[in-house]
């Protein structure tokens, strides 16, 4: 999608100067990306150590004050190392004017594994220019947009331009690890750091394609869980005991296979009373959205679609629950042939949830269902299903003052109107700004619908992170004044 070749006249300056900043802001990226900070790898902690230390050094350059690496201590089990340290929140700010609002930018600095053998055309670890697009590991999730950030703070500063807002920021280093830490310590500081915070902004999601910006006001929820299936004290060999003693493996199947019809339809009791009713008004907002259908055949290399229109895949992608069996622990999975008897196995599977589902009595109507399954089966094996973890779903007023200076601002700087979208993930920690901070969360993506994060290849066009700057920068003037 091409840039507006007409932006505002008030951003004119500022808009120029970004783009003859744009090698100093792919040079910056390239330096993020260099660093293989993989939070998930304990031996890679040192790297996502190091990309906090970089961050600070970015920091202090553009003039940030009152810089922190908040240390969150030691990771609890499970780990290898049983003094691994936790990465630091990376806390700054620019700005403490009592006549401004306060704006607070939250990114992560971590990333997912990546390797060369893994299919990647480049080196995930060395960000590579190919035509437009700029390849390597976080260049889309979630160092471009934090690095964007710092780029719209440097474009005011060499210009001379103050910023609208104050500036706070919290980059975290385990994001891709599950964000250990960062819930208590945003609890913590929602009255010292944090402490009159107007808005929050995420930029930490994509565009639905790769053809229209959009803006996200929603996102479901995820609880996961684990069924556990025991019998004989060790496994057994399939030819002495095969025929004569339950087989938990047999059990474990059977239970996994009540839970959710091949449509997607999900059998536990309950759910679907939870679900807030479809009104009007929200179904209208699906009507204007940029959606191919095809593009979700491309997306899955497939044609395994649940659903033929635009409006009941974005739907049952977004507002309606869904339920996805993930795996089996415990039983013969490598190449050739076993004819082992598994003693112990555990399925897991995840339900993602939604407006007005309360994980609470979810985790009861999950406990109940398989309860109720396995007493049909008259099996002398023990099963037990326990929830692993859950993050609620999040719901915002697409219409309040941050997502419509974020409206303003794409179109000054695309020339159209966003797509008021919502998304089928989860991002727990949004939720935790809202309630802790008591305060509004807008997502503002960056990056495409094919960027590729957590892919191989992963990809931001240069036109995204360029615009993505401008865009950012016009948002905090707009909502300096909304």
């Amino acid at each position: 999608m091409a840039p507006n070749p007409n932006p505002p006249q008030e951003f004119a300056a500022l808009f120029a100067k970004i783009d003859e900043l744009k090698p100093k802001f792919i040079e910056r990226l390239q330096e993020a990306v260099a660093i293989p900070s993989v939070s998930g790898d304990e031996s890679l902690r040192p790297e996502v150590v190091r990309t906090a230390h970089f961050l600070k050094e970015e920091l202090e350059k553009l003039g940030a004050k009152d810089i922190e690496l908040r240390e969150l201590g030691t990771q609890p089990p499970p780990v290898a190392n049983k003094d691994l340290q936790l990465p630091p929140i990376v806390l700054s700010r620019f700005g403490n004017d009592p006549n401004k609002k306060t704006v607070l930018v939250y990114g992560h600095y971590d990333v997912q594994p990546a390797l060369k053998e893994d299919g990647w055309s480049t080196d995930p670890f060395t960000l590579t220019q190919v035509g437009d697009v700029l390849y390597g590991r976080g260049s889309s999730d979630d160092k471009g947009p934090v690095i964007g950030w710092l780029n719209a703070i440097q474009a005011h500063n060499e210009l001379g331009l103050e910023l609208p807002v104050n500036l706070v920021t919290c980059f975290e280093g385990m994001e891709e690890s599950g964000s250990l830490g960062l819930d208590q310590l945003i609890a913590q500081e929602a009255q010292a750091y944090f402490k009159g915070v107007d808005a929050v902004t995420i930029s930490d999601n994509y565009w639905l394609g790769t053809t229209k910006p959009v803006l996200t006001y929603g996102l479901r929820g995820v609880n996961y869980y684990e069924i556990s299936v025991k019998g004989p004290a060790a496994d057994l060999h399939s030819g002495l005991f095969g025929g004569i003693v339950a087989e938990p493996m047999t059990d474990l199947v059977k239970l996994l296979a009540t839970l959710v019809e091949t449509n997607g339809k999900i059998n536990i009791k309950g759910i679907e009373e939870q679900i807030a009713p479809l009104t009007a008004a929200e179904d209208a907002l699906y009507d204007d959205i940029e959606f191919d259908v095809e593009v979700l055949n491309q997306a899955t290399g497939s044609q395994t679609a649940l659903y033929k229109t635009k409006k009941e895949i974005l739907q049952h992608r977004w507002r309606y629950p869904s339920l996805s069996v993930h795996g089996i622990e415990g039983a013969f999975y490598e190449a050739g042939a076993k004819t082992v008897i598994p003693a112990h196995v555990k399925g897991k599977f995840s339900i993602r949830t939604v407006p007005n589902i309360s994980s609470e009595k979810l985790t009861l109507l999950v406990k109940q269902h398989i309860d109720s399954e396995f007493a049909k089966l008259g099996s002398p094996n023990t099963a037990t299903v326990e929830l692993i973890h859950d993050g609620d779903y999040w719901v915002s007023d697409p219409h309040n003052s941050q997502f419509t200076a974020a409206s303003l601002a794409t179109e000054a700087v695309w020339g159209i109107k966003p797509d008021l979208t919502r998304e089928g993930g989860s991002i727990p920690i949004t939720l935790t700004f809202e309630k802790e901070l008591k305060t509004d969360v807008l997502l503002l993506p960056l990056g495409r619908g094919d960027d590729g994060a957590h892919s191989t290849n992963e990809k931001i066009d240069v036109s995204n992170y360029i615009e993505g700057v401008k865009t950012l920068s016009a948002y905090l003037h707009y909502y300096s004044k909304a």
